[in-house]
């Protein structure tokens, strides 16, 4: 009787555990604004890996149709990506190893993807090394014009007010400048710079930022190359390309000399299956004694390293808070949310994918 007794206990208990465990899963709480006044911005990191195979291309399809689906709830009033949009530019024969689709399905893929936004909300997407040459970088070519025309998203050309040239000085949106006003009435230029902008791209940008009329906007630059997982200014790295800025320069001869800019997003970094090896942050001060928040933010090699599902769908909610200086910023993957089972993944909260930044 006593064994039987036993027995019974360790039953229950073990129900007890699994409805505890089933319990802690269903704690789940779907993203929402921790202020019904503020607005939203999501980060999309590099999509590369998720394009260069055709088993993964439905998952940044999932990404973008779950910033459609949270549009109004979030409020959200602008997408940026960090660019490397395709992991290879000019590829006509694949290995099927470092990826099974052309190059052209990729760009069609990354392409398409984000068409699930256009007249929906503005957005813009960098350019990275991957998105010039043949594989990465080899020269300043790029597929990129092609597939992100200007009138792709009228939201997005409604808000274009300045365009760069590229190296052959023709008119490109991988320079360009977006004239954005924020729900609370703050004025921000989204700056777009090519990876590792040349000189000519630098001098452009500085011009444009000191013109009288965007002196009280808060300029947002975004570019693909910035800072490593320690967060410091990339100073150099091995492509052959001349005639370039990364990081370091980019800070020294843009963002450190100007009254504006305030906020620097990139992506460009990673490394297998480590959250924090793909992300950075670091605040400086401009040259007005102004706090500028530098954001690197990627996952292209969670969930498998280089030739895995191509980052876990994993992107980033910026909550701007009504009080016009206060971010919140939130690390998520609708992938995860997708389903009950996963869904207890769906949050990193460590403090490099969690925390709050002022722009005071």
């Amino acid at each position: 009787m006593k064994s039987n007794l036993q027995l019974l206990y360790g039953v229950l208990l073990l129900w007890i555990l699994s409805q505890s465990a089933i319990a802690q899963k269903s704690d789940y709480v779907s993203p929402k604004l921790t202020d019904p006044a503020s607005w939203s911005l999501v980060l999309l990191p590099d999509p590369q890996t998720y394009v260069k195979f055709e088993r993964n291309q439905a998952i940044f399809d999932l990404m973008t149709s779950w910033v459609s689906e949270n549009i109004d709830p979030l409020q959200i009033k602008m997408v940026l990506c960090t660019g490397d949009l395709v992991e290879q530019n000019e590829l006509l024969a694949p290995d099927g190893v470092n990826g099974n689709q052309t190059s052209k399905a990729q760009w069609q893929a990354v392409s398409r993807a984000f068409g699930r936004l256009d007249g929906k909300v503005p957005y813009v997407a960098a350019t990275g090394n991957h998105d010039y040459g043949f594989k990465s970088a080899e020269n300043r070519n790029s597929r990129y014009n092609e597939y992100f025309p200007v009138d792709k998203n009228i939201l997005s050309q409604k808000l274009l007010r300045e365009v760069g040239t590229d190296f052959l000085g023709q008119p490109t949106l991988a320079n360009a400048v977006y004239d954005f006003t924020s729900p609370h009435g703050k004025n921000y230029l989204i700056m777009v710079l090519e990876f590792a902008p040349r000189n000519d791209v630098i001098t452009w940008a500085k011009k444009v930022i000191e013109q009288p009329k965007y002196k009280d906007h808060q300029v947002i630059v975004l570019t693909h190359s910035y800072m490593d997982s320690d967060n410091q200014h990339i100073v150099k790295e091995e492509y052959p390309l001349t005639d370039v800025n990364y990081g370091a320069a980019m800070f020294s001869r843009l963002v450190r000399p100007s009254t504006n800019i305030r906020m620097v997003f990139a992506g460009h970094i990673g490394s297998p299956d480590s959250p924090k090896e793909h992300v950075a942050f670091r605040t400086d001060l401009n040259s007005a004694g102004k706090p500028v928040q530098q954001m690197v933010f990627n996952a292209q090699a969670m969930g498998g390293g280089w030739h895995g599902n191509g980052g876990d769908g994993w992107l980033r909610i910026l909550e701007f808070l009504p009080d016009g200086k206060t971010v919140k910023v939130k690390t998520f993957s609708p992938l995860f949310a997708i389903s009950p089972t996963t869904r207890q993944y769906a949050w990193r909260t460590e403090p490099f994918d969690q925390f709050t930044f002022t722009l005071d």
